[in-house]
């Protein structure tokens, strides 16, 4: 889970601070074909879950120890 977390806030922020130079992941393109509010909820989206699951995965781990 840790590295889903982390894969998808990775790609948020790619997304996030790419946008601003017009240049988008082929990857998340598809998320432009709504229009750029919900471009922005679906980035802000893939980053606030992204670092959920980042630290839920840390968690768990260290209550196995």
């Amino acid at each position: 889970m840790k590295q889903i977390g982390s894969i998808m806030f990775i790609f948020g922020a790619l997304a996030a601070i790419t946008g601003f130079m017009n240049s988008v992941p082929r990857l998340l393109a598809w998320i432009y074909n709504w229009g750029e509010t919900t471009a922005w909820i679906i980035k802000i989206g893939l980053i606030i879950t992204g670092a959920i699951l980042y630290f839920m995965g840390n968690k768990k781990e260290v209550n196995k120890e």
